[in-house]
C-alpha cells in the first residue's frame, strides 16, 4: 500500500468506511462508491443548502450545491447532459437533475473530508471503469436505479425535518412504490431514509 492508499483508508476509516469494497484504482485514479460518501455524510454529519440550479433543460441539469460540515463550508456544480455524460439504457427514464446533485454532493463531500485526489462512483468516466462483477465483495454501487429508486430519494433529499422523513417513507405512497421494488431496493430505499434522519440530528438510540 502506497503513501495515497494509506491516506485514503486513513480518511476513510475515521468515518468507519473499510477502503476495500468502496474504494478501486484504475490507471493510478482512485474511485469511491457513492453510497460510501452518501453514509460518511451521515456520519460527518454534513448538511446541504437547498441547490442553485444553473441549467434547466428537458435532457441537462447544471446544479450549484453548498455543503457543511462544522464551521466549514465547501461548493461545487454537478451537471448532466443525456448522451453527453450521463447515459440512460432505455427504456429506463433519464432523471438529470437526481443525477447532477448527486454528482455535485460527491464532489463537495469529497472536498469537506479532504479526500481531493478521489472521484465519485457518479462520475461518467468512473462507470466506464468501474471494477468487474468477479470482485464478490464489493457493492453493487453502479447497478442501475430504478427511476421510482431516484424519486424516493429526491424526495428524502427535499426532507427538512426528521418528522418529514419519516411521514414520507409510511405514506401510503410510498409503502405502494416500496411494494413493487425487488427486495434489495426496498432495503436501499431504507438505507437512504435512515442516512438522512441521522443527518438531520436524529439518532438510533432514540428508536424505542
Amino acid at each position: 500500500m502506497n503513501n495515497a492508499d494509506e491516506q485514503i483508508a486513513t480518511i476513510l476509516a475515521r468515518y468507519g468506511e473499510p477502503a476495500d469494497g468502496n474504494v478501486w484504482q484504475v490507471e493510478g485514479q482512485a474511485f469511491l462508491h457513492h453510497k460510501a460518501l452518501e453514509r460518511i455524510a451521515a456520519q460527518a454529519r454534513i448538511t446541504f443548502d437547498p441547490p442553485t440550479i444553473l441549467r434547466a433543460e428537458r435532457d441537462e441539469a447544471v446544479l450549484l450545491v453548498v455543503g457543511r460540515m462544522g464551521e466549514r463550508a465547501e461548493w461545487s456544480i454537478g451537471e448532466a447532459l443525456v448522451d453527453v455524460n450521463y447515459h440512460v439504457l432505455k427504456p429506463e427514464a433519464a432523471y438529470v437533475y437526481a443525477m447532477a446533485e448527486k454528482r455535485a454532493k460527491d464532489r463537495v463531500i469529497l472536498k469537506l473530508i479532504e479526500l481531493h485526489d478521489v472521484v465519485s462512483s457518479e462520475e461518467p468516466h468512473a462507470v466506464e471503469s468501474s471494477p468487474s462483477s468477479s470482485n464478490e465483495n464489493a457493492p453493487a454501487e453502479l447497478d442501475l436505479e430504478p427511476g421510482v429508486v431516484v424519486e424516493l430519494k429526491r424526495k428524502l433529499d427535499g426532507a427538512g425535518m426528521v418528522e418529514a422523513v419519516i411521514g414520507l417513507m409510511r405514506s401510503a405512497e410510498t409503502q405502494q412504490s416500496l411494494a413493487g421494488l425487488a427486495p434489495e431496493w426496498r432495503d436501499e430505499v431504507r438505507r437512504y431514509a435512515k442516512a438522512r434522519m441521522v443527518a438531520l440530528g436524529w439518532a438510533p438510540k432514540q428508536a424505542a
